[in-house]
């Protein structure tokens, strides 16, 4: 049976579209760039190389085909800078927005270039694409947002109150979304990403995802510090699940836009299953590790637990996870311990 994502990927390669994509020298934004430049379609990417790689860039360049490759054009720009924005939106027929500052401690540490980024830039890129016509606008929008909400799994009607500076704004963004779709009638679909993990993701600096960091340290022969007792719990995702989410979430249907919706595989690890799993990932790539973790403290603002329910995703997307965290790491792990040496 074809599947939604099989057949609107059919529908792009049979007559490309033009697409924009924000964060594209970043993890996600470069794994969106080579999925779309291998459909064949035109891409424009804007990043400023805050937290995103020029090698990120390279390394999609050799993923694809000269022919593919010149379809892309690159801007460097900050999403800050309205004029970069209305530039790159200019002729687009989709934006993919993932350009951001991560992280809950960065956002800590410095709310207000994290609100400057996030919500600022954020406005600047809906009304660039608002006043570019652009056919829908997605946005990466943030677990985060469902703060100390107790319930599990995750549904997207029901939040709870922020835990971070970096929640607040990428719930500020869906408020922005929404009064954009009732005062404008502009189209936008936000996804909530879980957790997303995969290659070209960044190991270093204070504020690395949890995978990267980890791997590296334990590619290299160091410790492992798990925050807290091990038994926080995650909803892992691979990134090209969230590659599927933003194409369907692009071509979704007039019913399913203006909506958020949930991008994980509605699983839950803890911290001392991620550890194991990824000691048996690298173990299969002949890399072993055979330390015990250490354990540190809690880490302010971050929530206990975590788990999606993918349901509404599945229904008006249709959005089918291809990866679990276990095959999202079987197949990530080569990378890792090509670039992570």
């Amino acid at each position: 049976m074809t599947t939604r994502f099989e057949t609107v990927t059919q529908e792009l390669a049979a007559a490309p579209r033009k697409w924009l994509v924000t964060g594209c020298a970043g993890f996600i934004g470069s794994n969106l760039l080579e999925t779309l430049l291998k459909l064949g379609q035109s891409v424009t990417g804007l990043d400023n190389f805050a937290t995103g790689h020029q090698r990120n860039l390279d390394e999609v360049q050799a993923s694809v085909s000269p022919e593919q490759w010149s379809r892309f054009t690159f801007i460097e720009g900050d999403i800050r800078d309205l004029d970069a924005c209305r530039r790159a939106a200019e002729g687009m027929d989709y934006v993919l927005h993932q350009a951001a500052l991560g992280s809950v401690p960065r956002s800590l540490n410095d709310p207000i270039t994290t609100n400057d980024v996030n919500i600022g830039g954020f406005l600047n890129m809906l009304v660039a694409a608002r006043d570019a016509k652009v056919k829908s606008f997605v946005y990466a929008a943030s677990s985060s947002t469902y703060g100390d909400h107790p319930a599990l799994p995750k549904v997207e009607e029901n939040i709870g109150k922020p835990l971070s500076p970096y929640a607040v704004t990428k719930y500020v963004n869906e408020l922005y979304a929404d009064v954009f779709a009732r005062s404008y009638g502009f189209e936008t679909v936000g996804l909530r990403y879980f957790n997303v993990f995969g290659k070209r993701q960044d190991p270093d600096g204070a504020y690395a995802a949890v995978i990267p960091k980890w791997t590296a340290a334990m590619i290299q022969g160091e410790d492992v510090t798990i925050n807290g007792d091990g038994e926080t719990s995650r909803d892992f995702c691979f990134v090209d699940n969230a590659v599927q989410a933003n194409i369907l979430g692009a071509l979704a249907a007039p019913e399913a836009r203006n909506q958020v919706y949930n991008v994980a595989v509605s699983g839950r690890s803890t911290l001392n299953q991620l550890y194991s799993f990824l000691v048996q990932a690298l173990g299969n790539q002949g890399v072993d590790y055979g330390k015990q973790p250490v354990y540190g403290d809690f880490r302010a603002g971050d929530v206990r637990h975590s788990q999606a329910d993918i349901g509404k995703a599945s229904r008006l997307l249709g959005y089918a996870p291809t990866h679990t965290v276990l095959q999202g790491l079987e197949v990530a792990m080569p990378w890792y311990t090509q670039f992570l040496r």
